[in-house]
């Protein structure tokens, strides 16, 4: 069987490396599998040279992965007309976070073949190899599929437990000279970023999540250390960008991890989804020493009742002290704030936005967006139960049109209300952060001119 797997560009100058994907290729690949990339990222290719591209070569599968998202959604149909169109058109098969939550609506929509659901390792596996042979997909494990106009939707497939038996991913079918050269916070010019996964899953529930798998399954810290090394070793990688939901899953597997990497000498810089819960002086210390550079957290609020509300399992004085930890063990936190959801207010906008204000250490431009209740999370089904979306459908096509924007108001505030307080906070933001870096650039002449520093590069802009 020969497959084919689009990386989708999704407008960035550099992508971050297909995680997902490489995965998947590279369980196929294990098993016999003839596995091509196709790169829209890296080339910008309009989607009409993708159906030019299959009307002159024959495959027989097609699979595209995403998640959710307003421009993700769009891009799909665009691929999805591409695909349809084609003289050769093979097995159309979709995954991700996207689609998985509602397979019946991805399917109509995109007039794609098949959805797995979820993890996919398994069960691509266990659908080609009924695809070559009797074609009864009743059977399969963890997907949904068309049949005679209807969308029938299988038992899902059991997590895979041992995540160390995973092959990593094929990174050898991927343009990685161009995947490394993408930027995290602190990675330097001389710097080439790689991202990766140590784990699966989380085991905390905020109510805006859309993530289907319960539970958080780790990597040995063996089997991490020895893919980073094989990606210094083959593609210079200095730099490793963790994209588990939450590497920080709790103190004892945070410190385990950062030990061995210390008694490894492993020697890479490193950022991570972390928890202020877990973020104490002792862990802190340990990643610093370890090569932790940066840590994302996903604050959302800086009120206590509206993170009761969205059943963040943190609270305010949890994030102050963890947040001030951070800066003091000498790692930037990345802050995240989010409004608009159940039991926000004026009041608990401007405790976020004096946090962020406070806090952030410029490693990042942050900015306040509304909370998006993606298919799939609790906030979802609270917004269908309170009439304010009716279905998939009308999410995607008429209430999520951007980030930025309202898909929902969850508040007592007008929609009005919300959009002018987040135009006043946002400027206040963006104008923070770009009247300290005018500091930074006005110190640098001083240091130039009247104290004569010879190491100055000159006035660039990276």
């Amino acid at each position: 069987m020969r497959i084919l797997l689009i990386v989708y560009d999704n407008g960035s100058y550099i992508h971050t490396f297909p995680i997902g994907l490489g995965y998947i290729a590279a369980s196929l690949i294990n098993n016999g599998y003839e596995v091509e990339i196709y790169n829209q990222d890296q080339n910008h290719y309009p989607e009409e040279q993708l159906t030019e591209y299959l009307n002159q070569n024959t495959f027989d599968v097609i699979g595209v992965s995403f998640i959710a998202g307003y421009f993700q959604y769009r891009k799909m149909i665009k691929i999805s007309k591409a695909i349809n169109s084609s003289c050769n058109r093979p097995i159309f098969i979709i995954g991700g976070h996207g689609p998985s939550p509602e397979p019946d609506f991805f399917l109509k929509k995109l007039q794609a073949d098949i959805v797995v659901i979820g993890e996919g390792e398994i069960t691509i596996l266990n659908l080609l190899k009924e695809l070559s042979s009797h074609k009864d997909l009743s059977k399969i494990k963890g997907i949904a599929y068309r049949e005679n106009n209807a969308v029938i939707v299988n038992q899902r497939q059991p997590l895979i437990e041992d995540i160390d038996s995973i092959p990593w991913p094929a990174y050898h079918l991927f343009p990685m000279k161009y995947y490394r050269l993408l930027r995290m916070p602190h990675s330097e010019s001389g710097d080439f970023v790689m991202s990766m996964l140590s784990g699966r899953g989380c085991k905390f529930k905020c109510n805006f999540c859309y993530r289907l798998d319960e539970g958080f399954r780790q990597r040995s810290n063996e089997s991490i250390i020895e893919e980073i090394e094989y990606l210094k070793k083959e593609y210079g990688i200095t730099y490793v960008a963790f994209h588990d939901e939450l590497l920080m899953s709790s103190k004892e597997r945070t410190e385990s991890l950062c030990l061995d990497f210390i008694k490894s000498k492993i020697n890479i810089k490193w950022c991570a989804n972390g928890r202020l819960n877990y973020a104490t002086k002792d862990i802190l210390k340990l990643m610093k020493e370890s090569g932790c550079v940066f840590i994302n957290y996903g604050i959302e609020s800086m009120d206590d009742e509206v993170l009761k509300k969205m059943n963040k399992a943190l609270t305010t004085k949890q994030i102050f002290k963890g947040v001030e930890e951070t800066i003091k063990a000498g790692i930037s936190p990345g802050c995240n704030i989010i409004f608009g959801n159940i039991g926000d207010s004026i009041e608990s906008l401007e405790k976020g936005l004096s946090f962020l204000l406070n806090y952030s250490d410029d490693s990042q431009l942050r900015t306040i967006r509304p909370v998006t209740p993606y298919p799939g999370s609790p906030l979802y089904y609270y917004a269908i139960e309170k009439g304010l979306i009716d279905n998939c459908e009308d999410f995607y096509e008429n209430k999520h049109i951007n980030s930025d924007l309202l898909t929902a108001n969850f508040t007592d505030l007008t929609d009005d209300k919300i959009y002018q307080l987040l135009a006043d906070a946002n400027t206040k933001l963006v104008s923070n952060f770009f009247h300290k870096k005018l500091t930074y650039s006005v110190s640098d002449i001083n240091e130039l001119y009247l104290n004569k520093n010879a190491f100055f590069r000159g006035f660039r802009q990276t």
